[in-house]
C-alpha cells in the first residue's frame, strides 16, 4: 500500500508544473462596477455543488452539496451571510493555573476541541472558512497568548468575517490579544517626561507587512511595480515603519487581573490616560501627514485609513482570499477583477468584504472547473492539513475531532489533529507559509506545498488514528455505511467513498485500485477495513487537491 501511494503522489508534482497560459481566457463575470454575476443562470450540477462545497467550507457533506444544488451559488452565499454570529464560550479557560500541568492540558484540550468543532459542526461554514484564512495572515498565535485569548481572537474574526476589512484593522489594533501577542501594549514613545520608554515597532512592521500592504508595491493584478533597472519598488521605507510605531503607543489593557486569570483579554484596548504614553507630534506615514495634537484614537484611526486608501490593499487582500479558497496560483486578470470589487463595491465602499467574497467565489475562473475536465491542471490548491483533517471528518458526519486515549503521561484525553498546523497554534507571525512560496523547481504559486512533508503523509495515511472504533462513535462519526458498503462488495464501497470525497467522479486509475486492495486490507471488523482503505483513498493527490 506504502509503495501504491509513493507512486500516486507522481500525478501531484506533475500538476504543479504544467501552468497553462489558457487559464488567461475572458472571464465569465463582469466586476468592473463592483457587481459580480454569474453568466447565464444554469442549474448547479452535483458535481458543480460538491467543488463549490470545498471552496466554502471545511469539507462537502450530502446535506451540503444538496443545499447549493438547491439553492444555486449566489443565493447560498447570501444566506450564509444572513446566518447569525456564534461566539465561542471562552469562560472555561478564563481561570485556570497554567504551571500545574492538568489544569494546562485541560485548557489546552478545551482549546482545541473548541476550534475544531466550530470547523466541522457550525452551519455558518463560509464564516468559518473566510475566518480560518484571514487567521493565516493576520495571526495570534496559542503559542504565546493563553487559550481564552485566542479564543476571544477568533471570535473578533467571527465578528468581522463578513464586514469591512478597514473595520477589521481597526479592531485589531485594538485587540488586547493582538496587544499583547505583538507587543503593541509596550509601544511607548520616549520623551522628557519618560526618558525610560521605547517605542516598539512589532505591531506596526507586521500590520503594513503582513496584514495590509506586503513588502514592495502591486499593480492591481497583483504584479510587483519595478524600476527603470528592473528592481521592484518597496512598499515603505523604515521611517513609515517608525511613523506608524508613533502612531500606534498609547494603548493599554481596560483593566488587569492576577495571574491565572485571564479576563484582562475581554473587551477592547482603551487609550492610556497619561498623555506622555502617546506621541502627539505630527507623522508622515505612506507621504500623508497624520497632524499633531491628535490622541491615541485619533491617530489610529487615521493611520487606518492610509492603509485603506493604499495602492496595494486591494490586491493584497484579493490573492489571499482567492489562495485560501479557490486556487493558490490565479491569473493577474482573476486577482485584478476582485482588486476592483475591494476597491469599490458599486457603491463607492472599499473594503466590502461580502462583496470580495462574492467576486472570489462567483468569478469565471474560480467556477470554469464546475464542468469536469473543463480547467487546467495547474488551477486549485494542495488540500492543507487541516482541510484534510476536517473533509475527512466531515464526509462521516462526525460532529467533533478525534480524541488520543488517556495515558499515565497525559491523563487527559487529547485531541487528534494535524500535527503541522494546530489551527490557532502557528509557530510565528509569518503562519504556516507565505503566500509567495512556490512549488519546487517552478514559477508557480504554491504555498500549501511547505506542509505537506513525511510526517503530515504518514498522518494521512494512518488517518490520525480514524480506525478506532470508540474513537469514532466518540466524535459522532458515521462509519457504518462504509463498512456495510465494503461487505456488499468493493465496488459498492468504492461508489460511496466517491460520492462523498470525490464529487462522484473518482479517477479510474484509485477506483482500480481500491478494488485491487480490497480483498488484503487488514482490519478485523468490516468498518475497520473501510476505514484503511478509506485512508488510502484520501491519501492520494486525486484527495490531496482541490481542483
Amino acid at each position: 500500500m506504502r509503495y501504491r501511494l509513493a507512486t500516486l503522489l507522481l500525478p501531484l508534482l506533475a500538476s504543479c508544473s504544467n501552468h497553462d497560459a489558457g487559464n488567461g481566457a475572458a472571464p465569465a463575470t463582469l466586476a468592473s462596477t463592483g457587481q459580480v454575476s454569474v453568466k447565464a443562470s444554469a442549474p448547479v450540477t452535483h458535481y458543480a455543488a460538491a467543488r463549490f462545497a470545498d471552496q466554502v467550507s471545511f469539507g462537502a457533506t450530502p446535506a451540503l452539496v444538496a443545499e447549493i444544488e438547491k439553492l444555486g451559488f449566489e443565493a447560498w452565499i447570501d444566506a450564509q451571510f444572513a446566518l447569525p454570529v456564534t461566539p465561542h464560550d471562552a469562560s472555561p479557560v478564563a481561570h485556570f493555573n497554567d504551571q500545574v500541568r492538568a489544569e494546562a492540558d485541560a485548557a489546552n484540550v478545551y482549546f482545541e476541541k473548541a476550534t475544531l468543532e466550530a470547523m466541522l459542526a457550525r452551519p455558518d461554514q463560509l464564516r468559518q472558512r473566510v475566518v480560518w484564512a484571514l487567521s493565516q495572515w493576520i495571526v495570534v498565535s496559542n503559542g504565546k497568548v493563553q487559550q481564552y485569548a485566542t479564543l476571544l481572537w477568533q471570535n473578533l474574526l467571527n465578528d468581522h468575517a463578513f464586514g469591512n476589512y478597514g473595520e477589521l484593522l481597526r479592531a485589531t489594533s485594538t485587540s488586547p490579544p493582538m496587544g499583547v501577542y505583538l507587543d503593541n501594549l509596550s509601544n511607548r514613545p520616549k520623551s522628557d517626561e519618560c526618558p525610560w520608554c521605547a517605542p516598539n515597532e512589532n505591531y506596526s512592521r507586521e500590520l503594513l507587512q503582513l496584514f495590509a500592504l506586503g513588502v514592495v508595491k502591486l499593480n492591481q493584478d497583483g504584479s510587483t511595480q519595478r524600476d527603470a533597472s528592473k528592481r521592484p519598488l518597496e512598499t515603505y521605507t523604515q521611517q513609515d515603519v517608525e511613523a506608524m510605531t508613533r502612531a500606534m503607543t498609547g494603548w493599554q489593557m481596560a483593566k488587569s487581573t492576577p495571574k491565572g486569570d485571564y479576563t484582562s483579554y475581554d473587551g477592547v484596548l482603551i487609550p492610556e490616560t497619561w498623555a506622555p504614553a502617546h506621541d502627539r507630534e505630527a507623522k508622515t506615514l505612506l507621504g500623508t501627514t497624520l497632524p499633531a495634537g491628535q490622541d491615541t484614537r485619533q491617530d489610529m484611526e487615521a493611520a487606518i485609513a492610509v492603509l485603506m486608501a493604499h495602492q496595494n490593499i486591494a490586491p493584497f487582500v484579493s490573492l489571499r482570499l482567492i489562495q485560501h479558497l479557490v486556487t493558490s496560483n490565479p491569473t493577474p486578470a482573476y486577482i485584478s477583477r476582485v482588486a476592483t470589487v475591494f476597491r469599490d463595491n458599486g457603491k463607492g465602499v472599499a473594503g466590502d468584504m461580502q462583496a470580495v467574497l462574492k467576486a472570489v467565489l462567483l468569478d469565471g475562473e474560480a467556477r470554469k472547473g464546475d464542468t469536469l475536465g473543463a480547467d487546467s491542471l495547474s488551477f486549485g490548491k494542495m488540500r492543507e492539513p487541516v482541510l484534510w483533517y476536517t473533509g475527512l471528518l466531515r464526509g462521516m458526519a462526525c460532529s467533533t475531532p478525534l480524541r488520543w486515549d488517556a495515558t499515565p503521561e497525559y491523563p487527559i484525553a487529547g485531541v487528534s489533529r494535524p500535527s503541522i498546523q494546530g489551527p490557532f497554534n502557528q509557530s510565528s507571525v509569518f503562519s504556516f507559509y507565505l503566500p509567495t512560496d512556490r512549488a519546487p523547481g517552478s514559477n508557480l504559486l504554491a504555498p500549501e506545498q511547505r506542509l505537506l512533508n513525511a510526517e503530515e503523509l504518514a498522518g494521512r495515511i494512518g488517518g490520525y488514528g480514524l480506525g478506532t472504533a470508540s474513537r469514532l462513535s466518540a466524535a459522532g462519526c458515521q462509519a457504518d455505511p462504509f463498512g456495510k458498503a465494503l461487505t456488499a462488495s468493493p465496488r459498492a464501497f468504492i461508489d460511496l467513498v466517491s460520492e462523498r470525497y470525490f464529487r462522484g467522479a473518482m479517477p479510474q486509475t484509485l477506483r482500480q485500485n481500491l478494488q485491487e486492495l480490497a480483498a488484503s486490507v487488514y482490519g478485523a471488523t468490516p468498518n475497520e477495513r473501510a476505514m484503511t482503505l478509506l485512508q488510502y483513498a484520501l491519501a492520494t493527490p486525486y484527495y490531496g487537491v482541490i481542483r
